[in-house]
Formats: C-alpha cells, structure tokens, sequence
C-alpha cells in the first residue's frame, strides 16, 4: 500500500507539504495550513519530490529551513479519482478517512478532509 506523510515546513514561511508516494517518487502539494476536518485548504501542486522524504526531518538542503513530520500512514485511491479531482482514503496517526485534492487551475488546488 502507498504511503504518504505532512511535513511541517517553516521556509518561506510555515505551511504544510503532503507527499504522496508515486512508485520511486513523492508527488507534493503545498498546503497553507495544517489540515482539519472540513476546512477548505488552498494548496499548491510542486514538484515531485524524493521517497527519502517519507522518514526524514530535519534541515532541507538549500538553506530551505527544515521539515517535522506532522502526520505519516498509508492511502488508497478511490476509483472515482480523475488526475483533476482526487479521492483518497488515508490511515495515518492523525488523518484517518477521506481527503479531496480538486484542482482549480494549473498548480492551484483544494484539499479538503471529508471525514474521520
């Protein structure tokens, strides 16, 4: 089963970046805040970033601040999923039940966690 994990991450400024593993990839959005059940979060689709960041915090090369891990579990896709509107069924420490990513336009998204 895939993984996925939050990162806390305090540069430029503090926001979150899911990480959803993609076979030898994470694919990445940044999130504006942490999530919480039903509230509507601007995100911001990046790129793909390295699998080492599943079990990593710390400093972030580059002088790009550092990272905390906020949450890490497992997800599975719903079949309803398209690549603009994206159904997941997450189980981690924090997040337990189903997350939206519905793309606005270009690298502009929406995460919504539905339920617990």
């Amino acid at each position: 089963m895939p993984r996925f994990v939050i990162l806390e991450h305090d540069h430029p400024i503090p926001h979150c970046d899911l990480m959803l593993e993609a076979g030898d990839a994470l694919q990445t959005w940044r999130l504006a805040q942490p999530p919480e059940v039903q509230r509507i979060i601007e995100s911001t689709a990046l790129d793909d970033h390295r699998v080492m960041y599943l079990d990593y915090e710390g400093p972030v090369s580059g002088n790009r601040g550092s990272v905390k891990r906020w949450d890490v579990g497992d997800f599975t896709e719903e079949q309803e999923s398209t690549p603009t509107a994206r159904l997941l069924s997450m189980q981690g420490a924090r997040i337990h039940g189903h997350v939206r990513l519905e793309q606005i336009d270009g690298k502009n998204w929406r995460f919504v966690w539905l339920t617990r």
